[in-house]
C-alpha cells in the first residue's frame, strides 16, 4: 500500500513583494506505517522519478532554473543567503526522524535504538521539538576532519537546521530558508552544528537578517533553544550536552562559512574522494558521480524495500519532565 502526498508547498521569495509562486519541485511517498521501524518517506522530483533528498536536491536555490532571473535589486546578499531545507520533524512533534544516510536514496525514517523507536522527551514547558527541524541537502559533517574553530570532528550527518518561522511545516517539505546564525553543540566529542533559519515565505521573514534579529523579535527563543539542546537527553539518563563558544550563537557570516565547508566535505564524499564509511551516495541526477544510478534502477531500489502493513504504535511521550536544579 502506497500513500501519496501532494507536492511540497510552493515557495516564493519573501523579500520581493508580488513575486509569483514557483512550481513545487518535490513530492513524497510513504512506504510502511508511521511509528513503525520500517516506515520510510521517499522523495520524487517534479517528473515523478525517485531521488535522494541528501544528494539530488541542491543546496542553494537556483533562481534561473526555478523562478526566472530576478531583478538586479533582488540579486543581493539576501538572495545569496537562501538555501533548500528538507523538513524532517515538524514543530511540536516528538518522533526523532531523519534522513537515512546509510540507505539507498536516503529516505526519511524514524531513529531506532536498542530495538525501540526514538522520541524526544517533553521537558517543561515544551512539547517535542520547539521549531521545525531538518537538514540542508548536499552537506556533510566529516567525522575525519577537525573543525578549526572547535577542534572537533563532524558527526557524520548533513548539517541540521532549526527553522523558527510561525508555520508548522510538514515532514518531507522542501522549503527555502535564509540563514540567521548557528549554535555549536558538542555531542560525545563531535561537533553537531545547529543552523538557525527562517522560511522565506514566513510573514515575518523580512524582519530577520541575522542572529541579532532573533533576539530582537523573538525574545527568549534563543535561550529556550540553548536549554532545549542542553537538557533534552537528561530524561534518558544521559548528562547535559555541551557547547563550543560557551553556548554563544554565532552570526550569519560565521554560519555561512560552516555551510560552505560542509558542502565541500559533501563534494569529496559524493565524488568518492574521501572515506565515507557506510554513507550511501546513490543518486539519480548527477551523471558524473561514481554513485549515479538510472531512474529505473532507483525505482527498483524503492520497490525492493520491504515493509509491514501492521499499524505502528504511537508511543509519543505525553509526560512533562520537570528537571531539578
Amino acid at each position: 500500500v502506497l500513500f501519496l502526498f501532494p507536492l511540497s508547498q510552493s515557495v516564493s521569495f519573501g523579500w520581493r513583494p508580488g513575486s509569483r509562486q514557483t512550481m513545487a519541485l518535490y513530492r513524497t511517498e510513504e512506504r510502511g506505517q508511521p511509528h513503525s521501524p520500517d516506515y520510510r518517506l521517499f522523495f520524487k522530483n517534479v517528473a515523478g522519478h525517485y531521488i535522494s533528498p541528501f544528494h539530488d536536491i541542491p543546496l542553494k536555490v537556483d533562481s534561473e532554473e526555478e523562478n526566472g532571473i530576478p531583478t538586479k535589486g533582488a540579486r543581493n546578499d539576501e538572495y545569496e543567503n537562501v538555501f533548500n531545507m528538507v523538513v524532517e520533524v515538524p514543530r511540536w512533534t516528538n518522533a526523532k526522524m531523519g534522513i537515512a544516510t546509510k540507505e539507498p536514496l536516503n529516505p526519511i525514517k524514524q531513529d531506532v535504538k536498542d530495538g525501540k523507536l526514538r522520541y524526544v522527551a517533553n521537558i517543561f514547558p515544551h512539547k517535542g521539538y520547539i521549531w521545525n527541524y531538518g537538514a540542508l541537502p548536499q552537506t556533510w559533517e566529516d567525522p575525519h576532519r577537525k573543525d578549526k574553530s572547535t577542534d572537533c570532528c563532524g558527526d557524520n550527518d548533513p548539517i541540521d537546521v532549526c527553522e523558527i518561522g510561525s508555520k508548522v511545516l510538514s515532514r518531507g517539505e522542501v522549503v527555502h530558508v535564509k540563514i540567521l546564525g548557528v549554535l555549536a553543540l558538542i555531542d560525545q566529542g563531535e561537533i553537531d552544528w545547529k543552523l538557525i533559519a527562517i522560511n522565506v515565505n514566513d510573514p515575518e521573514a523580512s524582519k530577520f537578517h541575522d542572529i541579532e534579529d532573533v533576539k530582537k523579535y523573538k525574545p527568549g527563543y534563543l535561550e529556550a533553544m540553548l536549554n532545549w539542546f542542553r537538557f533534552y537527553k537528561i530524561p534518558e539518563g544521559k548528562p547535559e550536552n555541551q557547547f563550543a563558544f560557551n553556548g554563544e550563537f554565532k552570526n550569519k557570516a560565521f554560519a555561512l562559512e560552516v555551510i560552505k565547508s560542509t558542502h565541500e566535505y559533501w563534494k569529496a564524499l559524493f565524488m568518492d574522494k574521501c572515506d565515507g564509511g557506510a554513507i550511501n551516495c546513490t543518486n539519480v541526477q548527477v551523471c558524473d558521480s561514481p554513485f549515479h544510478c538510472s531512474e529505473e534502477e532507483a525505482r527498483s531500489l524503492v520497490e525492493s524495500v520491504s515493509f509491514s502493513l501492521n499499524k505502528g504504535s504511537n508511543e509519543e511521550d505525553q509526560v512533562w519532565h520537570f528537571l531539578g536544579k
